[in-house]
This record gives structure tokens, sequence and C-alpha cells, in this order.
């Protein structure tokens, strides 16, 4: 009787009425094509609840708005432009050889002006530029090694990427096991050293007291112990961050195509950002020069074109908006990659998935990317301003309150964007449906709408630092060994550690990008009774569930 009950059981659930909580979806997602063929039932239900997955099939435009006013800034911005380049005033670096013609009561050219003019000027700019380059920077040692030393460094980038991946792929306990020492060794050998060095040095020790240099060392020695108080503190979730890291790793092991596509993204913004610069500067040019009067005496001046000002507001509002449309773009295209890659039978990457994606988020999915674009650039422009006015220290309630005001609109915002960029890049859906039906995802499956393990990123970006600082320390060592730089191998090895650090740091974005896509298929997963990757839910079933749900389930215990 029990083998009766069961398939009745599940019939009835799969054709059961949605609740209010479950979103009701227009159309059911279409799925990769197998060559199993399932059964459909004969007459199915109009109330059928139609479970989220990744929609494989062609994808409907979606927040088409947005898209057409992102053109209209974009093309705004090149016309006016060109205008500006076409339209500049060539005597505008000529002012000094400008005087004021009291017959036609306006500026004049000055014929006697000879060290104004323009040839005369421009031999004279190369000619100092010329001497001051061979004379200093093109025999200086620091240069040539500066030079060598970086270029080294972003072609070793890309490897150390990788190796670093590698690493985190099959030894990644280890890797963060033997990391963790290092993020309060590394801090303590660099206060030491510099606390010596400094009280060696006699130039050093004068311009920085004693008691200043006790104090700053003090000051270190507290933060670092904040540090340890925070390993201590999340010890019993390293484990686990262990897992989490490992099962993205491998993901992105799979898909190492995006370490390919995410640059080219970001050079195709570099790209796209080099005429508007150049735009910039001759929009500067567009005036005319004009008499001015002080004090009873007349001189001429360089006076800007009215229009100038609001073509700068609108390039770098353009400029601004582009920028995270294509952080949002990147993002888009690595949780495309990502949930085709999970929901893929097999376990390897199914062929094309950066392509579709890529297409998916330039083109069906363009206005959802503009639109999160415009609402993260919103955020972080409003937030520089906040954060501007808080360093200012201005007096008054009414300041106080706005601000705690819209810190916690920005907050909602923020909640709101989390994971809105990864569901939309799974199903397709528009921004707000994407924002609303990730919501009731997680909370249906007892998931926290924020994720809660952020101990990873921050263990991720310690290992990144520590990485980067052994390679400026090695830098450092070897430019000490064969050549005579003196104190300026430190400047050279803080250049090559910044720069490590900076594709270390890009490598991190999109391990955590990684590891958001991967958590909202694991809810897709659990929402379908479904299990795609075993060794995903293996690892994610162990994520605390959601505080609100771990609340009320506390509060019906104790009624009962």
């Amino acid at each position: 009787m029990g083998s009766t009950e069961e398939p009745t059981k599940q019939f009835s659930n799969l054709y059961d009425p949605p609740s209010p909580s479950q979103p009701l979806l227009s159309k059911p997602y279409p799925s990769p094509p197998s060559e199993e063929s399932q059964p459909e039932p004969a007459e199915p239900d109009s109330t059928q609840y139609l479970q989220i997955t990744y929609n494989y099939g062609p994808r409907p435009f979606k927040d088409l708005p947005f898209v057409i006013i992102f053109a209209i800034f974009v093309l705004s911005t090149f016309a006016f432009g060109i205008f500006a380049v076409f339209n500049r005033n060539p005597n505008s670096s000529l002012v000094s050889s400008y005087v004021y013609d009291s017959n036609s009561t306006s500026c004049v050219k000055s014929s006697s002006s000879l060290a104004a003019s323009p040839s005369f000027s421009r031999v004279l700019y190369y000619d100092f530029f010329s001497y001051y380059y061979n004379s200093h920077l093109g025999s200086s040692q620091v240069v040539k090694d500066l030079i060598w030393t970086l270029v080294i460094t972003v072609i070793l980038s890309v490897p150390f990427a990788l190796l670093l991946l590698l690493l985190l792929k099959r030894y990644t306990k280890q890797i963060v096991y033997a990391s963790l020492p290092f993020f309060v060794v590394i801090p303590i050998f660099f206060n030491v050293y510099w606390f010596v060095a400094c009280t060696v040095s006699s130039s050093c020790s004068d311009a920085f007291p004693l008691v200043y240099r006790i104090l700053v060392l003090v000051l270190v020695f507290l933060i670092i112990g904040i540090i340890v108080w925070i390993i201590v503190v999340n010890w019993h979730r390293i484990e686990l961050t262990v897992k989490i890291i490992g099962v993205a790793s491998e993901a992105l092991w799979w898909n190492l195509g995006l370490f390919v596509v995410l640059p080219l993204l970001t050079l195709g913004l570099v790209v796209y950002f080099a005429p508007i610069v150049v735009f910039l500067v001759y929009s500067r040019l567009n005036g005319k020069i004009v008499p001015r009067e002080s004090s009873g005496e007349y001189s001429c001046v360089w006076k800007q074109d009215s229009w100038v000002p609001a073509y700068y507001a609108l390039a770098i509002v353009t400029m601004l908006w582009s920028a995270t449309v294509m952080l949002e773009a990147q993002i888009y295209v690595i949780s495309g990659t990502i949930a085709q890659w999970y929901f893929s039978k097999e376990d390897s990457a199914p062929r094309r998935s950066i392509r579709s994606s890529v297409r998916n988020a330039f083109g069906p999915s363009s206005g959802t990317v503009c639109l999160s674009g415009l609402l993260i650039c919103v955020v972080r422009v409003v937030r520089a301003v906040v954060d501007g006015a808080t360093q200012e220290n201005v007096p008054g309630i009414v300041n106080l309150v706005l601000r705690c005001c819209v810190n916690v609109l920005l907050s909602a915002i923020d909640f709101l964007n989390k994971f809105t960029i990864n569901f939309a890049a799974i199903t397709g859906e528009a921004y707000c449906s994407s924002a609303r039906m990730t919501y009731e995802l997680l909370k249906r499956n007892l998931l926290s709408a924020v994720f809660v393990e952020t101990v990873s990123t921050r263990i991720l970006a310690g290992i990144t630092f520590i990485f980067s600082a052994i390679y400026a320390i090695v830098v450092c060592a070897i430019l000490n060994a064969v050549s005579d730089l003196g104190a300026d191998s430190y400047f050279v090895a803080v250049l090559a550690w910044v720069i490590l650090i900076v594709v270390l740091g890009f490598f991190v974005h999109v391990l955590d990008n990684v590891i958001d896509t991967i958590y909202i298929c694991y809810a897709i997963d659990r929402d379908k009774g479904e299990v795609c990757k075993q060794e995903v839910h293996e690892v994610y079933v162990h994520l605390p569930i959601s505080r609100n749900h771990r609340s009320s389930a506390a509060i019906r215990t104790i009624g009962v």
C-alpha cells in the first residue's frame, strides 16, 4: 500500500496550485535537448507550477526602455563630442598673445609676440622635453628596472592566477590552512621591519620622532590583534569555507574561457572610453577670447561656451553608467556560463556557453543589464556624496537623520541587487521580476536572501595579498642583488605588488560571482527537488538557514 500512496503524493504535489509566495512564470524555460524523451500528461492543469530552470531557448527582450535611454546618452555624448572637435578654437592656447584694441573694443593678436607664437612654443616645449628625458629619464636605471619589472609582472600575473586556481581546486584545504598564519605573520613582519629600518635611518628618525613611531607600531599591532580575533571567532566556519572555495574553483576550472572573455570586455570598455576622453579634452577648447575689465584696465581672457559644462556632466554620467553596465554585464556572463555548467548532466562544460551568455547579456537582457548598472551607478554616486558630507562633519540633527535615511535606502538597493542579475542571467527574466522571484525562491527554500558565507571572500582576499606580498619581497631581493637601486628598489617592488594584487583581485571577483551563482543554482535545485551537481549539494546543504525562518520556527515552537 505504501508503493501506491507515494506516486499519488508526488502527482498531487506536482499539479497543486502554487501558494501566494510562489511566482507564476509566463512560460516554462526550455531545457537542453536530451536523448531520453519523458512522457507528458495528456491534459495538464492550467494552474500547474512551472519550475525555475536555465532558459536555453530564445529569450524575449526585457527592460527595453533602459536600453533606449542608455543609447540616447551614448549617442548624445559622441555627437556633441564630434561637434566639439570640429568647432574648437585653434587660438585657445594663445590668450597671452592677444591684446585689447580700444578702437574695435575687442581682443586682437599681437604681431610682436614671438615667444607666444605656436611654432616657437612648440619647438621650445619639445626641446625642453627631449633634454629632460635624455638627461634624467633616458639614462635612469630606476626607469629601466621599473619598466622591465612591470612588464615581467604583467606577463607572469596570468600564469600566477591560473596556478592559484589550480591550487585552490586540488589543494583547497592545504592552501587555506597554510595561508591563515601568514595573515598574521606578514603584517607583523612589515610592522617590525619599517620600525627598525626607520630607527636605523637617520633621515627617517629625524623626520619621524620615536614617540610617533611607537604609537604607529602599537596601532598596527592592535589591528593585527583584531585580525586574530576575527579568525578565532569564525574558526568553526573555516571548514565550510574550504569546501565552498573548492566547489567554486572546480566550476571556474571548467570555464577557463572566462579569463579570456572578461579581460576582452574590459579592454573594449577602455577602447570605448578613449574617444570620450578625447572629446572632453577638445570640448574645453570651444570658446573665444574676450576682453575683461578690471580696475579700469582691460585684459584678454578665455571664455568657454555655455554648453561645455553641460557636456562635461553628460560625458561623465555616460562614462560612469557605462562602467557599471560593463561590470554588471561581466557578472551576467559569469552567471550564465556557470549556470549552464551546473545544469549540464555530464561532468563537463557545455559547448558555446560563454558565447550564448555574451549574446544574451548584450542582446535580449541588455535592458536588464543597463537598469542594474544604472542602479549601481546611482548608489555609488550618492554614497560618495554622503561620505563626503560625513567627512565635512556638518552639524545638525536634520543632517544626521538624512544621512541615516540615505544609508538605509542604499543598503536596501544593494540588498535588492544582490542576486538579481545572477537570476536574470539564468532565466532571462526582467529586472523587477528577477528581484521578486529571487527573494521568493530563497524564502521558499529557507535560504537567506543575503549570502551568509562571507568568510570565503575575506580568505580569498587574504590569499591574494599573501601571494602578492611574497612576490614583492622576491622582486625586492632580486633588484637588490642585481642592481644598485638602493631605496628605489622598494618603490619598484611596491608597484609590482600593486599590479599583481590588481590581477589577482580580479580573479577573486570572478570567483566570488561563481560562488553566488552556484548558490542560486543550488536553490533552484532544492526548489525542483533535483540534484544536478551532487558535490555542490554536499557542501551548500551545510549553510545556515534564513534567520527569519529560524526566528519564526522558534516562535512557533514556543507557542506549541
